[in-house]
């Protein structure tokens, strides 16, 4: 059985025309039709059904359909596992949470690019559970994820780091004096929350709901920029990864307080789903990932 038949066919199948086909693949229609009639003779049964200008897929087409596409998945696969580094292209979807896209994924993206230029990479940015739903769609190649250490039946999670949590505050504010912050200490202070859904913002209020307190007002931000600024001019206090204001504290622009972030650490995960294939960009990616990991582990040893 001809696989480039196979091909004709799917296209066949997916622009519902002989015609259209010749003119997508190139070929004079008489070509198109030949290898269809050739497979149908081969399989001994017709394939589909011409009716007038139209043709519609029969159901031998159908139970069909389903071996070409893998097979036609497995050609693919086939060329790119034998291209070289120099050559390695494509296309790698890439979700992470603002958090990590902006402080952890930078110098990951610039090093891939640098080596890879052909490979095509888009970065979508949302919070963890509407990513980790499109990775088990297939729209994602890859997620990162910020979120306690979890399993999923559909995909392939793997912690990096567990990341370090910072409450802060202005310079000025009292609390920055203190040896130690309880959730008492925050009855009555306004906080600056991430968006809704996010992770360690639900982590946060889980642990200060246990204690009793509910902060009041508190106000929503979808940019944890725009929340540093906040905090900096005075506004009130925010639960903020270590990494995105770890710069700030050592300039002295925001106050690190002394609250035990022990109970609120979340990891940063990769994720993708158990039966997506690895292609070779994937796995440079991935690798790629591992080494800058580790570097992640010793900085927050």
């Amino acid at each position: 059985m001809e696989s480039r038949y196979l091909f004709t066919f799917l296209v066949v199948v997916e622009l519902g025309s002989f015609t259209r086909a010749a003119a997508h693949l190139g070929y004079a229609q008489s070509s198109v039709t030949a290898q269809i009639q050739a497979l149908e003779a081969e399989l001994e049964a017709p394939l589909f059904d011409r009716i007038g200008k139209k043709i519609l897929i029969t159901d031998a087409g159908r139970r069909l359909l389903p071996y070409a596409q893998e097979i036609s998945r497995l050609h693919t696969l086939a060329k790119d596992a034998l291209r070289s580094d120099a050559e390695l292209a494509g296309t790698l979807a890439i979700g992470a949470p603002e958090s990590l896209a902006a402080f952890r994924l930078p110098e990951i993206l610039r090093e891939y690019r640098e080596r890879y230029p052909k490979v095509k990479i888009t970065l979508k940015p949302g919070v963890c559970w509407t990513l980790r739903d499109l990775t088990r769609s297939g729209e994602l190649d890859l997620t990162f994820l910020l979120q306690p250490e979890t399993e999923d039946k559909d995909l392939f999670i793997r912690t990096l780091v567990q990341e370090r949590m910072a409450l802060v505050a202005p310079p000025a504010h009292p609390l920055a004096a203190s040896q130690r912050v309880e959730p008492l200490d925050l009855q009555g202070e306004t906080i600056l929350h991430t968006e809704p859904g996010c992770t360690y913002r639900a982590m946060f209020e889980q642990h200060l709901h246990h204690h009793g307190v509910f902060p009041d007002p508190d106000l929503e931000f979808y940019s944890i920029e725009t929340i540093k600024n906040c905090v900096m001019s005075g506004l009130g206090l925010s639960f903020l990864p270590w990494i995105t204001v770890r710069n700030e504290i050592r300039e002295g622009k925001l106050a690190g307080l002394a609250w035990d972030d022990r109970p609120q650490r979340p990891a940063t995960q990769i994720a993708y789903h158990t039966k997506k294939w690895r292609s070779p960009a994937l796995h440079e990616f991935l690798a790629l990932v591992d080494k800058h990991a580790e570097r992640w582990r010793k900085e927050l040893e």
